[in-house]
């Protein structure tokens, strides 16, 4: 308690989180406002029946992971989803792809703000796609199997020019409101503590919390605790006394492993060269090169989880044309996030993409360079060649356990909701990727305030 309050005594540091704080407030309030007409009442009638359909689920699916409420048509509807998936084309872009790129993610600062800047463009016409995708579900008429889209656009318009004026005021709309998601996280950065666009992310992820812990221990008619909560064995769909056990133990050893695997590091040992200066002799100090365990992070869940969210429209659209009785199958599969092809996938996509991310982001060969260019070397392993050989090797090793622990935690909620017969809403916040984001986000921005509190000799907060 004495160390929190330490927070409060440092000018800079309490400016930066009040800073922070306003802008996340500036954010929850835009998450409620609502695009010009749409009736809300009739929307909202819609997704209560919609919850469990296929275009229910996905909208809370996509919503939890881009800060967004497709839920509620409001102008924040797309979240900063938009602005990511921009920011990984540049970065795979970057890579090799294009060697003008390239050159710019060379050039330090400056070639680090060019990129920005066109992420900044390139979120743009992103934008614009996804809200026209978007603004299709509202304007289709609703086919009453949870399917199609909400009929809820411009009410009294049947056609004409103004159902179109909506159409596009809508997608202008939600095209600003990404693009000030986007300020609103630059913001964070330079004058806030902690990064802006991941705060952004966890903000709309724990802001959701209440309503999972709602449909977990109250009865949605009552208002009252769920009279299973005290039973054993309760009847199919409710949560009984020993189904919240297993909910609470998930809770925690999730907490424990995400904690675990966020600080894990294979520290390899290096040393510099001796030089003789006069009588002296300098150099020579043993120390660690540090490669985490876990070095892609959540990414690799989340592009999983939303490559896997196009199979459903695929087979969706094949069934609704042909009415193939496989496609409609294979919808449900991906629809309902269960079954054993779905989770296979979603465990290989994981590796995939945990290993691409790693191979873009961290460059053997560089690090065997810059090792080489100060003069230091990893003790049996020349440098060079050889240590970029020795490094690729350890990364790749690392990086299986890294990507086992992702695809480990990214299943849980479905095994869960599956066997244990657990609305996935509720399963998704209390043992999976959602509380994985937030565990990593709050780490990053404990250790950034610990920086900030020894910097100025200060105990930090995780210190005895």
């Amino acid at each position: 308690m004495r160390q929190l309050l330490t927070i409060f005594k440092i000018p800079e540091l309490r400016k930066k989180i009040f800073i922070t704080l306003v802008f996340l407030a500036v954010y929850r309030i835009g998450y409620y406002v609502p695009l010009p007409m749409v009736d809300q009442v009739k929307l909202g009638e819609k997704l209560a029946n919609a919850q469990g359909g296929a275009l229910g689920q996905v909208l809370g699916f996509v919503s939890m992971f881009s800060g967004g409420n497709l839920s509620q048509a409001c102008i924040f509807s797309m979240g900063i989803m938009p602005y990511i998936s921009a920011s990984i084309i540049i970065q795979l872009l970057s890579s090799g792809v294009v060697p003008s790129l390239e050159r710019l993610r060379k050039e330090g600062e400056a070639g680090r703000k060019k990129l920005n800047e066109i992420t900044r463009y390139l979120t743009v016409p992103i934008c614009l796609i996804q809200g026209l995708m978007v603004v299709n579900q509202l304007m289709r008429p609703d086919t009453g199997d949870g399917g199609g889209g909400f009929g809820t656009a411009a009410p009294g318009y049947a056609e004409g020019f103004n159902l179109y004026w909506f159409g596009f005021s809508a997608v202008l709309t939600m095209t600003v409101g990404t693009v000030f998601l986007m300020w609103l996280g630059e913001q964070i950065d330079e004058y806030g503590i902690g990064n802006g666009i991941s705060l952004i992310i966890m903000a709309g992820i724990v802001a959701r919390l209440p309503d999972a812990t709602g449909i977990l221990l109250f009865d949605s008619t009552t208002g009252h605790l769920k009279e299973s909560l005290f039973t054993l064995g309760a009847a199919t769909g409710d949560v009984s006394f020993e189904k919240l056990l297993v909910l609470l133990f998930l809770f925690v050893a999730v907490v424990v492993g995400v904690i675990a695997m966020t600080k894990a590091q294979r520290r390899i040992p290096t040393q510099s060269a001796k030089h003789v200066r006069g009588r002296r002799v300098y150099g020579g100090t043993r120390q660690f090169l540090p490669m985490k365990v876990n070095a892609a992070g959540v990414m690799p869940v989340i592009f999983a989880s939303t490559l896997l969210i196009l199979p459903w429209f695929l087979f969706s659209s094949i069934a609704s044309v042909t009415e193939a009785g496989w496609a409609a199958t294979l919808a449900q599969t991906f629809q309902n996030h269960r079954g054993w092809l779905y989770n296979i996938l979603y465990v290989v996509m994981i590796y995939v993409f945990c290993y691409f991310w790693v191979a873009i982001t961290f460059n053997p060969k560089e690090i065997a360079d810059n090792l080489k260019d100060y003069g230091s070397f990893i003790p049996g392993y020349r440098p060079g060649k050889r240590t970029a050989d020795y490094l690729e090797r350890v990364l790749m090793r690392i990086t299986f356990v890294g990507a086992a622990f992702l695809a480990v935690i990214a299943i849980i909620p479905n095994v869960i909701s599956a066997e244990m017969d657990i609305d996935p809403r509720v399963a998704s916040f209390y043992g999976g990727t959602g509380l994985l984001i937030v565990i990593s986000v709050a780490l990053d921005l404990v250790q950034k305030i610990n920086s900030h509190l020894v910097m100025r000799n200060y105990p930090g907060l995780t210190d005895e």
